[in-house]
């Protein structure tokens, strides 16, 4: 006899800021994702699928060194090339874009899949997600935007979302305001990055932080950008008005703002992307102009947008963008205009399950047909066939027992509504009894006896095999 091999055996571990999508998770995911590819196709966006891996001077440009490619999941491949995952999908568009002399634009795409970040993991942040992005790339005309944010407000009402609000606002006049207090372009940046909290710490935060600095709510020090006290003053005006907008604040930015030619460039951007959602019959109480948005320092050109849920407004933004035109530029000698969003899959699968507008359910099945009688099993197949071919998920119990309560315990485990069970009895009169395992749960919720509810009489019924189709379809609708 030969010596009994021995098995190493290996960790069942995950590597640090990764993640596995169990199945009740995986299938809202993918039932989420089809509502909105349908939404897209409605308004015609085409798919596109880029490669995972790209050159590293596409994704960093061509003067990279060796630390930013680093900051990737960056390596180097066969034939000595530097490589990396994509970290999001936009340069992988420009790319495709500027290889394609032939397509046609402006070019409308979604796309949807995974990318790769060396962040630090931390809760609800992973170093492997899913992004699905919308662009337009090819028109500087603002009906593009007014698409975009048509796309946005349609998603969220496609998935039965009704308390919410995309709202909007335009780089240009940020960087106007920047201009007509002052303030040294350079130091316009560290401006934008507090005017960004204002949402969160409200004004006199971010009054505190554009001087001398502030104390958090943990009682640590927040340095302050020391500006002087006639900008802060001008600042403060932008942000009455921004946060007291009234009936119109575009006017009543024109009157601070008018001189500066920027400015009076995003006011008419922004006035003719409202013109075009009025025109679309876009509801105006959900897509709105919001001065406080800034989003983007240094990629943004033109009007950004950000989607919050009123009703869990703790989530931050779930579908954000804007108009970036000088991206495509990396890989042409001439400017390409681009205008685009992206939602937080993960962000927003959470919000639909908490709101109740998307369930989880562990098994895509809706009848287990129960196998009590292997010489019959035949028979079974053919109950499975005749499901399946009316539309009706359906599985077929392929464990090695043949006793039922284990049989219908399965099912309940996965959450299955309806099981089918067919013994002698109901073959010779040409019969099936259905269990109706969902109104049961239903029932027993709470109980103790999960075994007696499962054995029980009273949820299940005996029906004519022909009858069978039907009385699932009406049950399940």
């Amino acid at each position: 006899m030969g010596e009994k091999k021995k098995i190493i055996k290996v960790k069942p571990q995950l590597l640090k800021g990764f993640r596995d999508y169990p199945p009740e998770e995986q299938y809202a995911r993918e039932r989420m994702i089809e509502k909105v590819c349908e939404v897209f196709r409605l308004m015609g966006f085409l798919p596109l699928q880029t490669a995972s891996l790209e050159f590293a001077e596409t994704l960093l440009g061509p003067h990279y060194s060796k630390d930013s490619l680093a900051e990737l999941f960056g390596f180097t491949g066969p034939d000595e090339v530097a490589m990396a995952l994509r970290y999001e999908f936009t340069l992988s568009l420009a790319r495709y874009v500027a290889s394609q002399p032939n397509l046609a634009l402006p070019f409308r795409r979604y796309q949807y899949g995974n990318v790769w970040r060396v962040d630090k993991p931390g809760p609800g942040r992973f170093r492997e997600f899913m992004q699905f992005d919308i662009d337009i790339v090819g028109s500087k005309n603002m009906l593009a935007d007014a698409e975009i944010i048509a796309a946005m407000v349609t998603t969220f009402e496609h998935l039965g979302i009704e308390n919410f609000k995309v709202r909007y606002s335009n780089r240009k006049i940020l960087n106007g305001l920047v201009e007509w207090a002052g303030i040294p372009a350079e130091t316009g940046p560290d401006v934008m990055r507090v005017i960004d909290k204002l949402e969160k710490q409200g004004k006199e935060a971010v009054l505190l932080e554009l001087g001398p600095g502030r104390i958090d709510s943990s009682g640590d020090k927040v340095p302050g950008l020391n500006l002087k006290n006639d900008w802060i003053d001008k600042l403060d005006t932008f942000l009455e008005i921004a946060l007291n907008p009234g009936n119109d604040p575009l006017d009543k930015v024109m009157e601070i703002l008018g001189d500066i030619a920027g400015a009076g460039e995003g006011v008419a951007e922004l006035r003719q992307i409202q013109s075009h959602l009025k025109n679309m019959a876009i509801d105006e109480n959900r897509s709105i102009v919001d001065l406080t948005i800034v989003r983007g320092l240094g990629y943004y050109t033109g009007p950004v947008f950000e989607t919050t849920l009123l009703d869990l407004p703790e989530y931050g933004s779930v579908f954000s963008g804007g108009r970036y035109d000088d991206l495509v530029q990396r890989f042409l000698n001439q400017p390409v205009p681009a205008v685009g969003s992206s939602i937080g899959i993960d962000r927003l699968l959470v919000a639909l399950v908490a709101l109740r507008k998307l369930k989880m359910e562990p098994s895509t099945s809706k009848v287990l047909v129960t196998v009590m009688d292997q010489e019959r099993l035949p028979e079974y197949l053919a109950i499975l066939r005749q499901l399946r071919r009316a539309g009706i998920a359906s599985e077929i119990y392929c464990g090695d027992t043949k006793n039922l309560t284990r049989q219908v315990k399965y099912a309940d485990k996965l959450g299955i509504p309806f099981a089918v069970i067919a013994g002698s009895d109901e073959f010779e009169s040409g019969q099936v009894t259905v269990k109706n395992l969902a109104a049961g749960a239903k029932k027993a919720d709470g109980t103790s006896d999960r075994e007696a509810w499962l054995k029980a009489e009273g949820f299940q019924e005996r029906i004519p095999r022909s009858g069978l189709i039907d009385y699932l379809k009406k049950h399940l609708r």
